[in-house]
């Protein structure tokens, strides 16, 4: 099956294509294994014309990855994934930036990092009930950095502790949804983290709704709220998945309107997921991301122009 290039993005998806946009990425500016530079490399590598970089609750990376952008010939659209809560339920919201980190959404960013510092005193507090010592300092190895800690970091110090035999145990017995590591509490409201996006010029869009373990009718109600705050997209395609669920879901977001967006949701090398790794798209009325106005300017684009724009950032 073919891989569109660039200049050929769809105005519509037709069934049995790879397309060569990833809007779902991280790197070590958040959880991520690959540093900003790294990523492009490997996406260029992968195919890839067009890209996001989506780190969590951070665009430090979009710097640097604007100016590998450059050298690399590919398209980068500023972006990073906020936490959000949603009755109860941490829902993620992927904020695609064209204009960069620009009106409330860099206080929101500064809002969402002391949320995370407060959050992972509370996950470490935990943790050392369940056996890992010194769980901050432990999570701080395994970052490697400064930056805000998430639950992947936490994970790994179980792991190189000996707690769990491996990460998908980690989040199974520790870390998951429910289970003593999934602190909430801290996340702002689904509907304020959307008005940010929308106030600052992005593209709201939820993050893998497929994900989060809800009834079909909870999903459309989760969409009616984010819509109702101004959210425009939601990604069709996150990684791999079944392709009746993939279909019904795109069912869902054309009854509302719904743009579709496409991501593999990668964060290191060797995991299922890969840049630009993700189940066919399918033939569906719900538009390209890339058709919403405030990103319309990508289909046809060159690369180097917008990359050069975001490396300015």
């Amino acid at each position: 099956m073919p891989l569109l290039p660039a200049t050929l993005l769809p105005a519509v998806f037709d069934a049995d294509q790879r397309y060569t946009a990833d809007l779902h990425m991280h790197s070590t500016a958040s959880d991520g294994a690959l540093t900003p530079t790294e990523l492009v490399s490997l996406c260029a590598a992968r195919g890839l014309t067009h890209m996001a970089l989506t780190d969590h609750d951070t665009m430090d990376g979009i710097d640097e990855a604007g100016k590998a952008a450059i050298q690399a010939g590919l398209c980068l659209v500023p972006g990073c994934e906020l936490s959000t809560r949603w009755q109860g339920i941490n829902i993620h919201v992927v904020a695609l930036m064209p204009g960069g980190l620009q009106g409330p959404l860099i206080e929101g960013l500064e809002q969402q990092r002391q949320a995370r510092i407060q959050r992972a005193e509370v996950i470490a507090e935990r943790l050392e009930k369940v056996g890992l010592k010194n769980a901050l300092e432990k999570a701080r190895e395994q970052a490697g950095s400064d930056r805000p800690l998430g639950r992947p970091d936490f994970a790994r110090a179980l792991v190189a502790e000996g707690v769990v035999a491996d990460w998908a145990t980690a989040f199974k017995r520790y870390l998951g949804s429910g289970k003593k590591g999934d602190v909430k509490a801290h996340w702002p409201e689904i509907s304020e983290v959307v008005e940010w996006v929308v106030a600052s010029g992005g593209v709201a869009v939820i993050a893998h709704p497929l994900r989060y373990g809800l009834t079909r009718r909870k999903r459309g109600q989760l969409m009616d709220t984010f819509q109702a705050a101004g959210g425009d997209a939601a990604e069709l395609v996150s990684g791999q998945q079944n392709p009746d669920v993939t279909r019904d879901l795109a069912r869902q977001m054309v009854e509302r309107g719904l743009y579709a967006s496409l991501g593999s949701d990668f964060h290191f090398p060797g995991s299922h997921a890969a840049p630009g790794s993700m189940s066919m798209v399918p033939r569906t009325a719900a538009p390209p991301i890339w058709q919403h106005p405030r990103l319309a300017h990508l289909r046809d684009a060159p690369a180097g122009p917008l990359a050069a724009a975001s490396a300015m950032v």
